[in-house]
């Protein structure tokens, strides 16, 4: 559940709890080697006018390389989220690590944002374990 309406929102907290698959076409084009399912639990909630709040978990695993010898490395991702997301007309050029969502948008789909957060979750390098002595 990664699409909020909005307008719920104003009565209370909506919980986002999602798993969303490895082989699903969000994450096409990005280069993710996902090793399985991605876990994510959460609340939006608002936080003011025309301002939401997103806090959640993320847990995966990714297939990646160590970056000495090559051989295939299974990492996980845990990581917490804490997103803000602020309507167009509320947003501010100082608004900066906030998603704006566009004007008049009744429901607000958090996928794109919980692909970018994924992205930067991705560790840049690897390694087998800490003595691999490479190639």
């Amino acid at each position: 559940m990664l699409r909020i309406d909005l307008a719920a929102v104003c009565a209370g907290a909506v919980a986002t709890p999602a798993l969303i698959e490895a082989s699903d076409p969000l994450w096409g084009g990005s280069g993710l080697a996902l090793a399985g399912s991605l876990s994510v639990r959460g609340r939006f909630s608002s936080a003011g006018e025309g301002k939401y709040f997103w806090h959640a978990r993320m847990e995966t695993s990714f297939h990646l390389e160590c970056r000495r010898c090559l051989i295939p490395v299974d990492v996980p991702v845990d990581e917490d989220l804490e997103l803000l997301f602020v309507e167009e007309e509320q947003a501010l050029d100082e608004d900066v690590g906030c998603y704006v969502i566009p004007g008049s948008t009744p429901v607000l789909d958090l996928r794109e944002a919980l692909r970018e957060e994924l992205l930067l979750a991705v560790p840049q390098f690897v390694e087998c374990r800490p003595d691999c002595r490479g190639l």
